[in-house]
């Protein structure tokens, strides 16, 4: 990219989203809005986003799978769309969400509700080992 097309990218109002970065997807970061905390992370695909923005609510997709994940589609755990940041190359995005129901992360706590985020560990990089943390 030449320094006029880095500048047009990072500077204009214009979305120009490089799906093409990573084989069509982008990665997501889902972050709670009225708290900031980091809740788990995903992929869209060109069609995710599109789903996404028209119906307000969070839809990745599978990297697994390979089709459309709709978020809460089983677990009734959906993820409404506050706001939508996307960084300064446009190859990553921010989804600012509202939990709609218990949790986001698909692994559940001793009492049965699901896991508010997925990042519920940490790696002591003493002991080189995890620890639980939010519990």
């Amino acid at each position: 990219m030449n320094n006029f097309e880095t500048i047009r990218l990072e500077e204009s109002n214009n979305l120009l989203l490089k799906f093409d970065k990573r084989n069509g997807i982008l990665p997501v970061i889902v972050q709670e809005y009225s708290t900031n905390e980091i809740l788990m992370q995903g992929y869209v695909n060109q069609q995710a986003l599109t789903k996404t923005i028209q119906i307000g609510k969070a839809v990745f997709y599978s990297t697994s799978r390979k089709k459309l994940w709709f978020k809460g589609e089983t677990s009734g755990n959906t993820l409404t769309i506050n706001e939508i940041l996307i960084d300064c190359d446009q190859d990553a995005l921010i989804y600012k969400v509202t939990l709609d129901n218990g949790g986001s992360c698909h692994t559940f706590l001793s009492n049965g509700q699901n896991r508010k985020g997925c990042f519920y560990r940490r790696l002591d990089t003493k002991f080189m080992q995890l620890e639980m943390i939010g519990e």
